[in-house]
């Protein structure tokens, strides 16, 4: 989940709360209701988040061009600011939604399950959907239908400044199967740690550890491991599971060498040679670092190595009487001019075929084409392969607990508590929480 940063957004967390008692005290069919087709004609209303100013840019510029390219219908943009875009969006009651809506890729399933979206397939062209990238379809898809697309995705892994590593003498991972094991990239570390005056060697957003961020960076390394957040309906002996466990106390064992980086300039002043982080740092590293970037997978914990995966996606409201105008506007949203315009935007990978096939910097030859590749080797959290490596969070009503109670567990065991009874806690509040919403059904 790139959104703005991933790693600013604190705010995300109380958010997905607020999801979460939506989900456990409101009245719920199970389903979306059922949208209006309506003549494909009017005006419809789009609300969208307020991120970055280049990206707010690019979604005004889309609604314009929209809006000029035909006279049938015109569309009006509310932008609410992305710290309480989500709870806005909770909160407001179904009938009250816009036509189309931004959506914070987690909390897709939980607007399902409470009847706030409606499916896709009657209003978005055929062609819009066969061109959305694998990750898009499966980040949007809920009970074996699609509520929604996304315009982009995010890429992630670690960061290396080249001459660091070397005159560390620390031998580079160039692809996914020569990643580093969690013993050798502690040794790495020690090493790297050792030739730094600052005696630290890498920055991996700690503060945020509590927050989106920890779920999104580091429940992949506990699915690399072998474990997971939940399966099916149940988090007790899987997300506490030994394999969890272990992935857990392997992360932890790094800090001694991990720059707490209050200033946010730790790698790119040359205090740690690694950054575990995504694609939003890339323009201020590549700045920085220049031809000494690179972009590296992260350890790999047994099973391949695994990344997070996902962001904003687009979809419809269940209160709209215009099916047919809101279909159209998300085909302008998802086609090409408008896709390339918010990931030049903003960097990040596109979740369309067409345009991440053209850009440059995921594609062979590129800066970040190992991050690339890693795109193309997705799965959602529910169907993990050895040879997944971006996985994509749960799709379900009940991840506002899962990342809340994960992400509590993860800077416990960080802070010194002990990685079994953190999770075993944590896994112990998600059953609760799913047993008394008789699991989302």
């Amino acid at each position: 989940m790139h959104t703005t940063s991933l790693v600013r957004r604190t705010g995300t967390v109380i958010a997905l709360a607020a999801v979460a008692a939506a989900a456990l005290t409101g009245c719920s069919s199970g389903s979306a209701s059922s949208s209006a087709a309506g003549s494909g004609t009017g005006s419809i209303v789009v609300w969208g988040h307020q991120g970055q100013d280049s990206e707010v840019a690019a979604i005004q510029n889309a609604v314009k061009g929209f809006n000029a390219s035909q006279k049938k219908v015109k569309a009006t943009l509310k932008l609410i600011s992305g710290d309480t875009y989500t709870s806005t969006v909770t909160n407001t009651p179904t009938n009250k939604l816009p036509d189309v809506l931004e959506i914070d890729g987690p909390t897709l399933a939980s607007y399902v399950y409470n009847g706030k979206l409606t499916p896709l397939s009657d209003y978005v062209s055929k062609s819009t959907v066969s061109n959305a990238t694998s990750g898009s379809i499966a980040e949007g898809t809920d009970n074996g239908k699609l509520y929604g697309l996304a315009q982009y995705s995010s890429a992630m892994g670690l960061y290396g400044n080249k001459k660091l590593l070397k005159a560390a003498g620390v031998q580079l991972p160039t692809s996914p199967s020569t990643a580093w094991t969690p013993e050798q990239f502690s040794a790495a570390l020690k090493k790297l740690a050792a030739a730094n005056s600052s005696g630290k060697a890498l920055d991996l957003t700690e503060a945020s550890l509590n927050a989106e961020w920890g779920t999104y960076g580091f429940s992949p390394m506990v699915q690399s491991a072998g474990g997971n957040l939940v399966q099916g309906d149940k988090a007790t002996g899987v997300l506490n599971s030994a394999a969890s466990v272990k992935a857990l106390e392997d992360i932890a064992s790094w800090k001694p060498y991990v720059d707490a980086n209050t200033d946010g300039n730790a790698f790119q002043n040359g205090r740690v040679a690694l950054s575990l982080s995504g694609h939003w740092n890339y323009p201020a590293y590549s700045k920085a670092v220049g031809s000494n970037l690179v972009a590296l997978p992260l350890p790999n914990f047994g099973n391949g190595e695994k990344v997070g995966a996902g962001s904003w996606t687009w979809g419809m409201s269940s209160a709209t009487k215009n099916g047919k105008a809101a279909g159209a506007f998300m085909d302008y949203l998802l086609n090409d001019t408008s896709v390339k315009a918010i990931t030049d935007a903003n960097g990040a990978p596109a979740a369309t075929k067409s345009v991440f096939d053209k850009q440059a910097d995921y594609q062979p030859g590129g800066a970040l084409a190992l991050w690339g590749q890693q795109l193309e080797q997705s799965c959602p959290a529910t169907a993990i392969t050895d040879s997944c490596i971006a996985v994509y969070r749960p799709v379900t009503p009940g991840y506002p607990v899962i990342t809340s109670k994960f992400a509590s567990a993860l800077s416990a065991v960080w802070g010194g508590a002990d990685a079994k009874e953190q999770l075993t806690t944590a896994a112990q509040s998600i059953d609760q929480a799913f047993s008394d919403s008789n699991d989302y059904k």
